[in-house]
């Protein structure tokens, strides 16, 4: 997607450079989202998860606008797009599960897959304009917008919110009693061996309670620094060469990022459902 309008936007680097005032147009992507204004309260992050929405809102509209037997055009493609998707979650998961939590992987899955890809848009990270402080130095520069998943603050909300749904879900599927012994309670032993080994499963439940709670934080910092590190390679690759010649170095990763894009949204979505699986599985079921 990038790379296919890089070579009909090196007016947006231009305009970039008008905005920030600096001889370059290039710049680093701060490592935090900033507020647009001070009395404003939101992020140029925010502005691009709004835009994240609205293109699939208006995606799914123009699918379902028009529903016929025999899909054709958005609807053709939004059938494939789903059904695949369900077909791989039901395959790892079982088809309870999938029945069930599909409302949130689908969601998680395009989400992630769409705000990455916009991120990939000439002047996404590079138009804005440079701050200055009280004494006319320069404080920073302030992107007009900035890839939703280059936030650590959203691929925090995304794994915090599924490791809420990870205990609901394990909790109504094994019952208290089954989800406190799926972690600390020895498996296939009775008898006074299970005494005796008690204490040594008590201790590695405690190991599995902390590896749960790492689960969220690594699942943020995986997407953010995928997403971010992109960013900052490409804009530190346009910087290596004079502005018009800008794309060529880049010109590779582009493609790269685009595989890149939907690997993490995978990536994420796939890791979610085996944390899932894994919880629920009770190992006396049919599996695919």
């Amino acid at each position: 997607m990038r790379f296919a309008l890089q070579t009909v936007s090196l007016w947006l680097l231009s305009l970039a450079s008008t905005f920030a005032a600096a001889e370059g147009g290039h710049h680093a992507l701060p490592l935090d989202a900033q507020k647009l204004h001070d009395w404003l309260p939101v992020s140029n992050s925010i502005i691009m998860v709004w835009i994240a929405v609205g293109v699939i809102v208006l995606f799914c509209r123009a699918a379902t606008k028009k529903m016929s037997l025999v899909p054709a055009g958005f609807q053709n493609f939004a059938e494939w797009a789903m059904e695949s998707l369900y077909d791989f979650l039901e395959n790892l998961m079982g088809p309870h599960l999938t029945k069930r939590t599909f409302w949130f992987f689908g969601t998680i899955f395009f989400f992630i897959l769409v705000s990455n890809y916009l991120g990939l848009i000439p002047s996404v990270g590079t138009v804005g304009w440079h701050l200055e402080d009280g004494k006319g130095h320069s404080a920073g520069f302030l992107p007009i917008l900035r890839g939703a998943n280059a936030d650590i603050n959203m691929t925090a909300a995304m794994a915090f919110t599924f490791a809420l749904l990870w205990i609901y879900w394990a909790i109504t599927e094994n019952g208290l009693k089954g989800f406190l012994a799926h972690i600390f309670a020895p498996k296939g032993v009775k008898g006074f061996l299970f005494w005796a080994l008690m204490p040594l499963f008590l201790f590695v439940g405690v190991l599995e309670v902390i590896s749960i709670a790492i689960r969220p934080v690594a699942l943020s910092f995986r997407l953010f620094g995928n997403i971010y590190g992109g960013e900052q390679t490409l804009e530190k690759l346009m910087a290596l060469v004079p502005e018009k010649l800008a794309f060529l170095p880049a010109l590779p990763f582009y493609f790269m990022e685009l595989l890149v894009g939907f690997v993490q949204a995978l990536v994420f979505t796939l890791l979610c459902a085996i944390f899932l699986k894994l919880i629920c599985d009770h190992g006396d079921e049919e599996h695919h």
